[in-house]
């Protein structure tokens, strides 16, 4: 593991397997409690060394990061592949991502600005000028999640080194290898020691202490709504950005065009094997169309394939590991027990699970309002946009929604009404690009990500005022 810009090994060891075929890639350290102590206090000197970083230093060392990372991007995708559930090409897709959003954060660090204040707009002002100015909040704690091992700990990386902050990583258990391989540019990019640390290790051994020490003034963390609960139960006065997932509801209404719905909404569902914060998962079809809709989306459902991640031929490999599959499998068959229709797919093999769809899926079901966090689509019949809007807000989530529409009024009217922190005009919830604001309502989280936006919640106003003797000069 790398802590403080040091390659540091241990004999205790976590295994890292491949979810396909259950194979050992490698090993990583476990880290202890003293490991990370050590990356804290390291760190402690790191946040001064990085706060006195010329912002063309933050930008060339960024620059040169994402450079490294072009250079060796095979190896970067090929790990991704590996040690988690995405196939080759959507492996491809996020290093390109990564390499953007490390270039994205180069270019917002020339633009963290404040400006000017006119205190004469209070009565005794007159004689006073000033400005606020922004300044990096201090050490960073990041968690971060199995299902994009890259770039979103690039999301949080890249800012916190724009901003001038130091920042140490906890990645996924299951998905070190990439976060370790990030760390790797930016030591070849020359990013001063004690800035950055990747540490690995398990949740229950090491986190509590990244959240509730002192030293560390924000917890940037990526994952389920129960442990983000529980960070923020423990983590004390300090900041807190937390994206934690959804339940993310599709709109299709009777003008829209339903082969561009389907196309997206299948993807925007099976992607990654489901396991996207963004994924399809409820889908509200205006009735005089549900019949189309439905045929034609289990149709494509049909058509997708599954199989080893490594071929550029497959569309969607394993979930993360056979017991996730197997949760998912225990979802599925709790709704079909309770009524709900299965289309196609409920078929589990290992750590694979079959694209499935389900229709006529109970309110009480598991799966109707939690987050299944695998490839399973529920549809719904639905009269008119009142009732898909209605039915799109009922769950405690409100990350990003979609809707199918021709008509910019019905368009207008799902902005102005669905709960959500992003919503997507013909198109599915699944879209997002590295440079916008993202984030949610309600059990959805905290805060924003998107780089200008992380070095927003990453930073601090620090205001200036002058009294003049001589007002006269203004």
């Amino acid at each position: 593991m790398f802590i403080a810009g040091q390659w540091i090994d241990k004999e205790v060891v976590i295994e890292v397997i491949n979810p396909q075929d259950g194979k050992l890639i490698t090993t990583v350290p476990s880290a202890s409690e003293e490991d990370v102590l050590m990356a804290i206090k390291e760190a402690e000197e790191g946040v001064k060394i990085a706060a006195k970083m010329p912002v063309h230093e933050r930008m060339k060392v960024l620059d040169e990061a994402a450079q490294y990372i072009e250079n060796h991007h095979e190896r970067f995708a090929t790990t991704i592949s590996l040690e988690g559930s995405k196939t080759i090409r959507e492996a491809n897709s996020e290093v390109n991502r990564c390499i953007e959003t490390l270039r994205l954060s180069a270019e917002e660090a020339r633009r963290i600005h404040g400006e000017t204040i006119p205190f004469d707009q209070s009565a005794g002002g007159e004689n006073r000028v000033g400005y606020y100015y922004r300044f990096p909040i201090g050490i960073i704690a990041a968690i971060t999640p199995f299902n994009d091992p890259l770039n979103l700990v690039a999301h949080k990386v890249g800012p916190a080194i724009a901003s001038g902050n130091a920042i140490i990583v906890k990645p996924a258990t299951a998905t070190p290898l990439s976060a370790l391989l990030l760390a790797e540019a930016f030591e070849y990019a020359g990013l001063p020691r004690k800035v950055l640390s990747v540490i690995t290790g398990k949740g229950s051994i090491i986190g509590d202490i990244l959240v509730t020490h002192p030293s560390i003034r924000m917890v940037s963390f990526t994952g389920g709504l129960e442990t983000g609960e529980n960070i923020a139960r423990k983590a004390g006065l300090k900041k807190l950005s937390m994206e934690l997932g959804s339940n993310s509801p599709v709109i299709v209404l009777k003008d829209a065009n339903i082969e561009t719905a389907v196309e997206s909404t299948v993807s925007g569902a099976f992607c990654a094997a489901g396991q996207n914060c963004l994924g399809v998962q409820r889908i509200y079809v205006q009735h005089e169309v549900f019949e189309k809709f439905t045929s034609s989306f289990v149709n494509r459902t049909r058509q997708y394939t599954v199989g080893d991640k490594m071929s550029t031929d497959t569309d969607m490999g394993p979930l993360i590991n056979g017991r996730e599959a197997e949760r998912v499998e225990k979802w599925v068959q709790e709704a079909v027990f309770k009524g709900a229709e299965l289309l196609v797919g409920g078929v589990r093999n290992g750590a694979f699970y079959a694209p499935t769809v389900l229709t006529n899926v109970p309110s009480d079901c598991i799966v109707a309002h939690q987050e299944i966090f695998g490839p399973v689509v529920l549809l719904y019949s639905v009269a008119d946009l009142d009732m898909a809007i209605e039915k799109s807000n009922a769950v405690n989530y409100g990350l990003q929604a979609g809707i199918f529409t021709n008509n910019i009024e019905n368009a207008f009217k799902a902005i102005s009404e669905m709960d959500v922190g992003g919503i997507m005009i013909n198109d599915s919830s699944d879209y997002r690009i590295d440079g916008m604001p993202f984030g949610g309502v309600k059990g959805s989280g905290l805060g924003r990500e998107g780089v200008k936006f992380a070095i927003q919640e990453m930073t601090e106003p620090k205001v200036v005022s002058f009294k003049l003797a001589n007002p006269a000069i203004l």
